[in-house]
């Protein structure tokens, strides 16, 4: 018996919509909304509505029929912490996603268009693995003072798949390996996950980690409590900073990594300089991990997300690592295929569905 799932992916001026048979994806498409149409609501859970009948009139335009759907994935959003799993979609969930606890995010509509959906048609909603989730050891949620604890927020939903299809490839089970998992993308995630949980990682939204193609990672403390009270940046300047105008933008005025890639194979040695002081602060994350976390006792270093297609960035990095562990390059992020994975998983009964409370 095949099941038919339907994944949603809002962003920030699209919805990212997919069917699938199975692991078969037989309908995927980008609906790109017009920002008049967005900024007409005060907040971005208000659009739900908006955003559900332009998907529903999408799928009925090719003439997809909704009643045939077993389930509907949505992505998570910004919720209070949780453990890695695939979660029914419920009262608390959306009163959580309406009134984020860490924000409002086009992530957050996810569940709550995915619930909008299953209800007309009486079947269930889920997401799975959103970025909050947390399973990190306590020795790595301190940072040097109780005020500025370290939090987990991370390419979850990718890295967690590229983890299991990682160990089956292998011949192994997931919890019984050791892996780093680095996502490269707008933001970069290098993630300790130890036997099946995921126990260090970095905060890849806001100001931890590496530097990325538009966040700053972690800064010198001392220099940026300066500019805080310079009296020339207002905290939303300072926020721009860490994320959306650090990174390659501040340093080249550009977020777009296949630029820079083809800046650096012309030859461009301001550009390849920046482009390998990335890689060299992603090898001192791993160092770190491979150390404190694993004491050198890995089976695997996993670099997957969109700037893993860059062969020549992933030879920098794994020359860092040739004796550390043993390197592998997934690329992409194809997060409408991971949740479509999570709901075959519970439509199998390979996986029990988590109560978010």
């Amino acid at each position: 018996m095949s099941f038919k799932i339907l994944a949603i992916n809002p962003g920030s001026t699209s919805t990212k919509v997919a069917i699938f048979n199975d692991k078969e994806c037989v309908f995927k498409k980008n609906i790109k909304h017009q920002v008049e149409d967005l900024a007409r609501f005060e907040k971005v859970s208000d659009q739900m509505t908006f955003r559900k009948d332009v998907i529903v009139n999408e799928l009925k335009n090719e003439n997809i029929d909704l009643s045939e759907l077993d389930i509907v994935m949505g992505r998570g959003g910004l919720l209070r912490p949780i453990t890695s799993g695939v979660y029914e979609v419920n009262d608390a969930m959306i009163r959580d996603l309406v009134n984020s606890p860490l924000g409002d995010h086009a992530s957050n509509l996810g569940g709550l268009i995915a619930n909008d959906i299953a209800k007309s048609l009486n079947i269930k909603a889920y997401i799975a693995d959103p970025v909050v989730v947390d399973e990190m050891d306590e020795l790595a949620r301190f940072s040097g003072h109780p005020l500025f604890p370290r939090y987990s927020i991370f390419h979850a939903l990718n890295q967690k798949i590229i983890s299991r299809q990682h160990a089956a490839n292998m011949g192994k089970k997931y919890e019984d390996l050791n892996l780093i998992c680095i996502h490269l993308g707008g933001g970069i995630s290098v993630s300790a996950h130890k036997k099946g949980r995921v126990v260090d990682t970095n905060n890849a939204l806001n100001g931890d980690g590496p530097f990325t193609p538009e966040r700053s990672g972690s800064l010198p403390a001392g220099p940026l409590m300066d500019a805080c009270f310079s009296g020339k940046y207002t905290k939303k300047d300072i926020d721009k900073m860490l994320k959306g105008e650090g990174g390659f933008v501040a340093y080249l005025g550009t977020n777009d990594a296949l630029k820079v890639e083809q800046e650096v194979k012309a030859g461009n040695k301001e550009w390849e300089l920046v482009y390998r002081a990335m890689a060299y602060q992603i090898a001192k994350e791993v160092g770190a991990l491979a150390v404190a976390v694993f004491k050198m006792d890995l089976d695997g270093i996993l670099v997957t997300g969109g700037m893993a297609y860059d062969k020549q960035f992933c030879s920098i990095l794994q020359d860092y690592f040739a004796k550390v562990a043993p390197f592998y390059v997934y690329p992409g992020e194809d997060e409408m295929m991971a949740l479509a994975l999570n709901g075959l998983m519970v439509l199998n009964g390979e996986t029990e569905p988590k109560i978010y409370l």
